[in-house]
């Protein structure tokens, strides 16, 4: 049984650009040398004339301070060393109140609800020691809408003043996980990037692991024990309608779409080998990709489609291999000390993330898709499954802590990481969670 998810994809907004003396400020974080000290930034109300615009202006203000102080790269003030008043900051700033409690940047906007039932939200991101405004917007939405009204503002922040795109109107699916050890419950979820707006898209009766975005947004491909068996099917997120991929004489799993959604990639294992597949899914043609005596799964497409990562022990440990989306060209990329799996390609094309075994420790770990700069983020007893954020600037993935000898403990939590290996903060979900996937960008 699944559970239609009905609050996801509620009627978007328009939003509309001003060009309102905005000028090209010097106020800018460079995000990727490491350990950056955050930028200190005053999110003030969105100011309302009504009850209703005053409530939406505050719980705004308060997202987008969450986002951009989540993202580690600023710390919003305290609204209580406010000097300016939400009145006069609705005409125009006094700088120089903002520069006495040591603002380097200041966002201010107001909400009004329009004739038609819809709610008008506009901020401008202020510079407030060249005094000048950096960027503004208006955005036009049904009021249900607000937190993806504030996600959006936060990118346009976030994007201003790093150079990078944001990634904070986005969604995370992922297995929660419940029950005993040896009889858990794993049910799809998906969730806000910030785990707000949660819901169960399974109601945990068969088992689900790694489920993963397809380009769209629209669908999720995971595997599933239907009945014991392992297999992989689709999961449309608006229909709640579940279809099996294909029914094939062997075991599949690990599945992720291509780069342009149209296909699926997969492991299939038949007479105890395991080797890769593609599936059309509109003509249903299914297409071998490897063909060696050792194991290949965990394929990951590069975001132009051209390449596939993939992990092998083809060399006689478990390494990863990068070949041709036509499967020809296969090479090793890993070669440093331990064990390497569950690579993921950066949207970016430029970095690929893995999961490493070495001493008895897990590893989160990046490396070029060449194999050079390979850096190691995070570790744990078990830490596994990154995921990328839209932007190809920070990860997620799962920790799972290690249990006593009483088999207590052991809880299984997602976590976020910068990809240079700063800012480690947990996602909070309601249930224990893992195998996390981060989706791109909503329309």
């Amino acid at each position: 049984m699944t559970y239609r998810l009905l609050t996801s994809f509620v009627a978007l907004f328009i939003s509309v650009v001003w060009t309102l003396n905005v000028a090209h400020a010097e106020l800018t974080i460079d995000i990727t040398r490491g350990v950056v000290e955050p930028m200190p930034l005053a999110v003030a109300d969105l100011h309302g004339k009504g009850q209703m615009e005053k409530s939406f202006g505050v719980k705004i203000a308060e997202v987008v301070a969450n986002d951009l102080e989540r993202s580690g790269l600023f710390t919003p003030i305290n609204k209580e060393a406010f000097i300016q008043d939400g009145e006069s900051l609705n005409v125009l700033p006094r700088f120089g109140d903002w520069r006495i409690i040591n603002a380097q940047a200041l966002v201010q906007g107001r909400v009004e609800m329009t004739v038609d039932g819809r709610m008008r939200v506009e901020f401008r991101l202020w510079d407030v020691l060249s005094e000048k405004q950096m960027v503004g917007r208006a955005y036009f939405s049904v009021p249900s809408n607000w937190r993806r009204v504030a996600h959006k503002i936060s990118d346009e922040i976030y994007k201003r003043i790093t150079g990078e795109s944001g990634y904070f109107d986005s969604r995370i699916v992922y297995i929660a996980e419940s029950g005993p050890k040896i009889n858990r419950v794993k049910r799809l979820a998906i969730m806000d990037q910030d785990g707000e707006k949660h819901s169960f898209l399974t109601d945990g009766a068969d088992l689900v692991l790694t489920p993963r975005f397809s380009p769209n947004q629209q669908e999720i491909t995971y595997l599933s024990y239907y009945k014991g068996v392992p297999r992989v099917y689709i999961f449309n997120i608006e229909s709640g309608r579940q279809e099996i991929l294909g029914e094939f004489p062997g075991m599949t799993y690990a599945p992720r779409f291509s780069a342009d959604g149209r296909s699926v990639i997969f492991a299939m294992t038949k007479n105890g080998n395991s080797e890769l597949y593609t599936m059309h899914l509109a003509t249903r043609k299914t297409r071998k990709l490897t063909n060696h005596s050792a194991i290949d799964t965990s394929p990951s497409y590069a975001p132009d489609g051209k390449k596939i990562v993939f992990n092998s022990d083809r060399s006689g440990t478990q390494q990863l291999y990068v070949m041709n989306s036509t499967g020809g060209g296969v090479k090793r990329i890993s070669f440093n000390k331990g064990r390497y799996a569950t690579p993921v390609w950066s949207p970016r094309g430029d970095w690929i993330a893995f999961t490493r075994m070495y001493q008895k420790q897990f590893f989160i770990g990046v490396m070029r898709p060449d194999g050079t700069g390979e850096r190691l983020l995070t570790k744990g007893f078990l830490v596994e499954s990154p995921t990328w954020a839209p932007n190809g600037r920070v990860l997620m993935f799962f920790r799972q802590d290690k249990s006593d000898a009483y088999g207590r403990g052991g809880r299984t939590r997602v976590f976020s990481v910068d990809f240079t290996g700063h800012n480690e903060r947990e996602v909070i979900t309601p249930l224990d969670a893992s195998d996390p996937a981060w989706s791109p960008l909503l329309p």
